[in-house]
This record gives C-alpha cells, structure tokens and sequence, in this order.
C-alpha cells in the first residue's frame, strides 16, 4: 500500500478545493487583509514572498503596494488558480513557485518582507519554517503573519483543534499568541507587533471549502452540542453550527 506524507496530504486536501477559496469571502475579505494593505504602503520598493498563499488574497494585495511578490504554496493546483486570477485582474509584478514551507528554494537575504496568512496551522514543522523565513530574509527584514489562533486555555485549545481536524485531516495546530511569539523568538524574529481580532465562521460553507465528508460533519456537529457552556460562549455557538475563532497578525523583524 502506498504511504502519504503529511505534505501530500496537504496538497491533496487543497489541490482539489483551490478554486473554492479564491471565491471564499473568509478569505478574500477581512480586516486583516485591510491592516495588511495598510501596513504594505511602507514597502513600495520591497521584494515580497506569500508563504502558502492559498489562492492568493493576500499576494494580490501585497502587489498594490510593493515592488515585486512571489506567490509560493505547496499545491500547484491552488498557484494556478493565482496565475489565472493575476492575469485576469492585471497584476503584472506577481510570479508563482511551489515548494514547501519548511525548505524554501530561494538565497539568503533574498526577500525584504515574507508574509502568511491562513496557512502556518497546516504546516509540518513551524520552528523549521520560520528559521528558513529568518534565512531568506534581508537583515532588517520584516515578516508578518496572519492565522487562526488557539484560545490558549486547554478546554478551550482541544475543542478548537478538535474541530478542526475532524474538518481538515491537514490541520496540525492553531497556536497560542505565546506560542507564536515563542516560535519567533526561537527563530531569530523579533516580534514588533501582536495583534488579536475575532472571525465569523459560517458552517456550511466552513465544510463546504474542505469536502468534509457527512460522517465527519456529523461527527463536528454532535462534538458542538455537547460542548459545555463556557465553550459555547467562548466560541459564540450557533444553532446552525456556525462559530467565532480568534486571530492574530504578528510582525517581526530580523535580528
């Protein structure tokens, strides 16, 4: 029998749905995506890397800002559906490449800024990730990142990855606002700026995305109506199933 990685897991999880999250408003809106823009508006001479960009939200609104993007992800199906949408919005100074996040194919000191958004709790080995993001970037450099994050609380944490990986089987974890900032720290990122917001998320369309198969939707389902109360009014509970996961945007340097 053939085996499968956790990166072809991955690939086939999102390969198959790429078009799905280019018309996902989870993901094509967000008031992270506005304070991103914002922040861009500082680095309109910057080379600028989307790690796991997904079907390339955030790369497009890093174009409108910077010099020069490139767009990387594991899936190649996801980066064509970043090409076809690039040219079809005529974005000129965008370029794909696919690789994973924890061995990135680029020089040291190649990139001015590295950005992520919705994609680091996929990832095999974040620690790993980050240091080759701190490598690649040029001293000074700035890295920001975008994600779903763990409430930190352990009843709260396990009912978050929970849920998610009987949605995803690619999720491996959201991380807590200490987690992360001691992912960065380890890595060589300074961490200038932590940010924390709350997301709406929507049930049927939150499955949809993913092709969660019945049993597992099911099974999500049943694990939310026996959630005690304080998860339920941590998580804001719908009767439809639809909840509010936090996120943060953290913004390091390079030391």
């Amino acid at each position: 029998m053939a085996t499968q990685s956790h990166h072809d897991k991955v690939d086939q999880q999102f390969g198959s749905q790429a078009s799905a999250y280019l018309t996902s408003a989870v993901h094509a809106f967000g008031r992270d995506l506005e304070r991103l823009g914002d922040r861009l508006t500082a680095f309109s001479h910057a080379k600028l890397l989307d790690l796991g960009c997904g079907a390339g939200h955030a790369s497009f609104i890093a174009a409108a800002h910077v010099k020069d993007v490139v767009a990387y992800d594991l899936s190649d199906q996801m980066l064509a559906v970043v090409n076809e949408a690039a040219q079809t919005r005529g974005i000129s100074n965008l370029t794909t490449q696919q690789g994973y996040a924890e061995v990135l194919p680029f020089d040291d000191g190649s990139f001015d800024v590295v950005i992520s958004r919705y994609s680091a709790h996929h990832w095999h080995d974040v620690g790993k990730a980050l240091r080759e993001v701190r490598r690649i970037l040029k001293p000074g450099g700035t890295a920001i990142f975008m994600d779903v994050m763990s409430p930190g609380h352990p009843v709260l944490d396990i009912w978050l990855q929970t849920v998610e990986a009987l949605r995803d089987t690619s999720h491996v974890r959201n991380y807590s606002s200490g987690e992360w900032l001691s992912l960065f720290n380890e890595a060589g990122l300074s961490t200038q700026n932590l940010l924390c917001d709350r997301l709406s998320l929507e049930f049927t369309s939150w499955i949809a995305r993913m092709r969660t198969p019945p049993v597992l939707a099911n099974a999500i389902r049943a694990y939310q109506q026996s959630a005690s109360d304080e998860v339920q009014r941590y998580f804001e509970l719908g009767e439809e199933g639809s909840f509010t996961s936090d996120i943060v945007m953290l913004e390091a340097k390079k030391v």
